[in-house]
């Protein structure tokens, strides 16, 4: 079979449109070609009055000869045989250790690692300190529905099986280049995905969708001989001859040790308390650059009528997205991050008397307003201290004081964009009606932020306006504040992927700061259960 690249092909295409597309690329008949299916999709709106698909096609020829002589011809640049699909090859054990591995956090990290121990033979044993899927969606509905009354801290947005990214648009495209994360792809449709993320060049699952995948690979795991515990908070590390001997962890029973060799770390980029712990352990942490800023919310018809012009309406494209980008004179970064077509903003605190926004999305991508995050960069000469945990104290400062902003009751403080322009506070909304639940209290963000920050957004947006007309409309609703997008802090490690400091630890994922979104922190993920079971076969 012969992937061909770079196939321009109409919004309304059919089968025959791909089979004479083939053909023409290959200079040969379309009666030819046996069959002809799209590899990969993308979009191609460069051209408003033209905008079309671009394809990769997997053609197989009805000559087998004629194909292999074909193929052997063509520039690597038009395409060449399709490679056969190989999954990732680690340590099978011929039992599980007498020491089970564990894993600390089921976020996709956690949630891949444990999944390729399991398939090792390995057994792990899982402790997340949040509930599972169905539980934690009740408690976080109740939250975005009654406000701080309903606050679950142990059971949010933040914690819980499948990690912050559970209730987002389950976007799984990333800038790795690792083959793993086609191994990621395929596992992902094999517990429940949808088939199209292995096709669209911007995959997404789906917060709707993406619970029902985590649970399958949950019991698959157990099906495999592992072990998974939630409402399960680490709380101590043993350590013996300088490796770790045991994780020290409390759940509703009380206090327990669990003896432990190898213990693969993914407790997310917001286990704060497991950070502090570290910190008072005397494990070395290194401050982080990340980014702080605010959701913007706009009508999904503008957005789509800036990326499509007259196409905008098609069936065939669905909510468009965006991604933008700039630097300041100032040498600041600001950018769009996680933008969340037809979804919502959501309330994603991860503390008590805190607020927290995050972007979501369902499959279908229907609602009525596009989101994004408005980020500014935030780098370690920001923090205003030498301490590891300086990032992540700056964090929670922004977002209790964005609490009290919004009344004390989980509202999220939000200003227009045309105001935060004309530094002036809203007081009424325009034409967007913002989605955030419980709700909203209109204000002025520079009493917010750090001034770098407001400064840098205000002179952003216009300038993101010329990138996409009307990003900057003065009724564009940026709710506030946006903390989370990646971890402040870094646990290090060597290239065996253990900790510096203490033997048989692996810190993984976004959380220790090795990742950065779905994809890349279950890559991690797969790496570090792959460094165990090598450890294992020792």
């Amino acid at each position: 079979m012969i992937r061909i690249h770079n196939i321009k092909i109409p919004l309304d295409y059919s089968q025959k449109t791909l089979v004479a597309a083939a053909a023409k690329k290959l200079s040969v008949a379309p009666a030819q070609i046996l069959s002809c299916e799209i590899a990969k999709k993308s979009v191609d709106a460069r051209k408003k009055n033209d905008v079309c698909f671009v394809v990769s096609l997997d053609t197989q020829l009805k000559n087998a000869a004629e194909e292999k002589r074909i193929a052997s011809r063509l520039n690597p640049s038009i395409g060449g045989i399709v490679t056969p699909y190989a999954p990732p090859k680690a340590e099978k054990l011929c039992a599980a250790p007498s020491v089970r591995p564990v894993v600390i956090g089921f976020g996709p990290a956690g949630l891949f690692a444990a999944l390729t121990l399991a398939q090792a033979g390995a057994c792990p044993i899982i402790l997340e300190r949040g509930q599972d899927v169905d539980t934690r969606t009740r408690n976080v509905h109740a939250y975005w529905e009654n406000g701080k009354r309903a606050f679950n801290p142990r059971s949010n947005v933040q914690f819980g099986e499948g990690g912050a990214g559970t209730f987002s648009d389950g976007k799984l495209n990333t800038g790795t280049k690792d083959p793993r994360g086609e191994h990621i792809l395929r596992t992902f449709v094999r517990f429940g995905a949808p088939h199209e993320i292995l096709i669209n060049a911007k995959p997404h699952i789906g917060t709707d969708k993406l619970v029902h995948v985590v649970k399958s690979m949950r019991e698959e795991i157990i099906r495999l001989g592992g072990e998974v515990h939630f409402g399960a908070r680490m709380t101590n590390l043993i350590r013996k001859n300088d490796a770790v001997s045991a994780v020290v962890y409390e759940d509703d029973q009380g206090e327990h040790e669990l003896p432990a060799n190898h213990v693969i770390l993914a407790i997310g980029h917001s286990a704060r308390d497991t950070f502090t712990m570290l910190h008072e352990s005397r494990f070395s942490l290194e401050q982080k650059p990340f980014s702080i800023g605010a959701r913007i919310e706009h009508p999904q018809q503008l957005i789509n009528r800036a990326q499509y012009g007259d196409f905008a309406a098609h069936p065939a494209l669905g909510a468009a997205d965006y991604k933008l980008a700039l630097h300041l004179e100032s040498g600041r970064s600001v950018y769009t991050f996680c933008m969340c077509p037809g979804g919502s903003v959501v309330a994603s605190a991860s503390e008590p008397d805190s607020v927290v926004t995050n972007g979501m999305s369902c499959f279908a991508r229907d609602l009525q307003n596009a989101n994004s995050a408005l980020l500014v960069g935030v780098e370690p000469a920001d923090f205003g201290s030498d301490h590891p945990l300086a990032g992540m104290f700056l964090q929670r400062e922004i977002e209790q004081k964005a609490f009290a902003m919004g009344g004390c009751t989980g509202h999220a403080p939000a200003q227009l964009a045309g105001d935060l322009i004309a530094r002036r506070a809203s007081t009424a909304l325009g034409s967007v009606v913002p989605s955030y639940r419980p709700g909203i209290v209109l204000c002025d963000l520079s009493a917010l932020f750090p001034g770098f920050i407001i400064d840098s957004m205000r002179e952003a947006l216009p300038l993101l306006g010329r990138k996409l007309r009307g990003f900057d409309h003065p009724d564009a609703v940026l709710t506030a504040p946006e903390t989370r997008s990646s971890s402040p802090v870094r646990i290090p490690r060597g290239a065996d992927f253990m900790s510096v400091d203490l033997l048989g630890l692996y810190p993984c994922g976004e959380g220790a700061g090795y990742a950065g979104g779905i994809t890349s922190a279950a890559v991690d993920g797969v790496r570090c259960a792959e460094a165990v079971l090598s450890a294992l076969a020792e």
